[in-house]
């Protein structure tokens, strides 16, 4: 069963993987044929998309999200948090069998973390379960990675979005590691394109130019704005007309599972208000930095905190 409702017309609908992240805070994150142990462990709604959609709503955007639920605890717990965030339900795909999605998270006392992903009814989305007139008006089309096959589904939909939507990507690791050939519909289409640097040297598969040389050959490609995180680092973007360096906040270090996500939302929410690339960065670092002070989305700000800050 799908759900349209063609009058909830979002400015910014995500695409990607919906999960529920069940965390676990560990002594150490084991290697091969190392032991740790399990210091406790919540369940929170999360996927890549998600969060940055989520994010972005409470920063007071209007939101929707397109991904696959099953009828199920976790299905249930996904919907309610996307409700209780504002996100318009239209896009919500629902599937009578299987299991929704789940991400399995291990945290260690550093925030760092492994990440092991059962992508369940995520993989089966079709092009035609999507309804086009829900996207007409959508201003930023911001897609993530899926796991199999509704990557399909992302490259169909390409053709049915506005000339004026832009398009927003995060790849993240699953689909760097496809290869630029296999990305190259997406980047095709992309305006903003959201890595971080070992994925950025993956993609152009070069690991000797500078960063800058990377970035300024995909703005050659035909992409508008270039952003490369570099985690505790900061944040190096690009444009037609800007560069700048941003340095991260420093913060109390909870979870990093979201960092990357909490970034996108504070840089997206930055760009639909016309920043300038400089200024777009520093809020995502700062959105981030907030979000990391705690497990998943739960110390994600809202627009007061961020108006109260800058």
């Amino acid at each position: 069963m799908e759900i349209y409702d063609n009058d909830l017309n979002a400015e910014i609908i995500g695409f990607g993987a919906l999960n529920v992240d069940k965390l676990y805070s560990v002594a150490d994150i084991a290697g091969k044929d190392e032991e740790s142990f399990i210091k406790s462990e919540t369940s929170t709604p999360g996927g890549s998309a998600a969060n940055t959609i989520v994010g972005l709503s409470r920063l007071g955007c209007s939101t929707s999200i397109i991904g696959k639920i099953a009828e199920d605890d976790d299905g249930d717990l996904i919907e309610y948090n996307l409700a209780i965030n504002g996100v318009f339900a239209n896009n919500l795909i629902y599937s009578e069998s299987g299991s929704t999605g789940k991400c399995l998270g291990f945290v260690d006392s550093n925030g760092e973390r492994c990440l092991y992903i059962d992508p369940g009814v995520n993989d089966e989305i079709k092009i035609g379960e999507i309804n086009p007139l829900n996207i007409m008006r959508c201003k930023i089309m911001h897609y993530t990675s899926f796991v199999g096959d509704s990557f399909n589904a992302q490259i169909e939909l390409l053709e049915k979005l506005s000339k004026e939507t832009l398009l927003s990507f995060d790849p993240g690791m699953l689909y760097v590691q496809k290869g630029f050939d296999e990305l190259k519909p997406i980047l095709e289409r992309c305006d903003i394109l959201l890595i971080n640097e070992s994925e950025l040297r993956l993609l152009c598969n070069n690991y000797e130019s500078s960063l800058k040389e990377l970035v300024v050959g995909l703005l050659d490609f035909g992409i508008e704005c270039v952003v490369v995180k570099q985690g505790s680092t900061g944040v190096f973007a690009m444009n037609n007309s800007e560069e700048c360096f941003v340095e991260a906040y420093e913060c109390d270090v909870v979870d990093t599972t979201a960092a990357g996500d909490s970034f996108n939302s504070g840089f997206l929410y930055s760009f639909l208000k016309g920043y300038s690339l400089e200024k777009s960065c520093m809020i995502g670092n700062w959105v981030a930095s907030k979000s990391i002070e705690g497990f998943g989305m739960e110390k994600f700000p809202s627009l007061k905190d961020l108006e109260d800050f800058f």
